[in-house]
């Protein structure tokens, strides 16, 4: 089967990449409106880009021409907490994906309970297991659609206690949500460690 992307419109094409490129990460971010407004939505197209300084990035599109709450947000405030939700949050998780009017904090319909920034102004959920204070360095935009790929630097990690051991994160006690297509999730299964490749330096001649 083969498939021309220069036929298929903006959604076609999220359809098809949604479910090419799984399982996802999921950044769960909170941001602050204008008028004090906690956002909070998720986003599945997310990585880091950086090590030193540790920097994340989120990508962001739109509808109908109008940016989602939190590029807005992030954009104006350039501060803005990217979380990683557990299995136990995925409810809210994907409830927090609703379109909400912006004066609305889906934080509080939720009912999900915060804690203040140490380095910036927006509060990160208390129930998630890691959470990272960023503030805003870059913004770029690809393609026709214009997505929006906003970059932060973290300034704050915030790890559950027992999640780290010997300064790993343990991945099956942290239990992160992954994004399929959809309205679909997954979790993590059977893990599997290979050993270490080890890696040889070649000198200039």
């Amino acid at each position: 089967m083969k498939i021309d992307p220069s036929v298929l419109d903006a959604e076609k094409t999220y359809r098809l990449l949604s479910g090419i490129v799984v399982p996802r990460p999921i950044a769960w971010v909170t941001s602050l409106s204008g008028r004090g407004v906690v956002n909070l939505a998720p986003f599945s197209a997310f990585t880091f880009v950086s090590l030193k300084p540790p920097m994340l990035g989120i990508s962001i599109g739109h509808k109908a021409g109008v940016y989602k709450d939190t590029a807005q947000n992030i954009l104006n405030n350039e501060e803005f907490v990217i979380h990683i939700a557990d299995f136990p949050l995925m409810t809210a998780l994907h409830e927090s994906s609703a379109e909400y009017p912006p004066d609305v904090s889906e934080v509080e319909e939720l009912g999900l309970k915060t804690l203040p920034g140490e380095a910036i102004k927006v509060p990160r959920l208390a129930m998630a297991p890691i959470a990272m204070e960023c503030r805003f360095r870059q913004c770029l935009e690809f393609g026709e659609a214009r997505t929006r790929l906003i970059v932060g630097e973290v300034l704050m990690f915030h790890v559950r206690e027992g999640l780290m051991q010997n300064g790993n994160i343990e991945t099956e006690a942290l239990d992160p949500i992954a994004r399929i297509a959809g309205p679909r999730y997954g979790r993590l299964g059977e893990i599997v460690t290979l050993r270490t490749v080890l890696q040889t330096s070649y000198s200039e001649p």
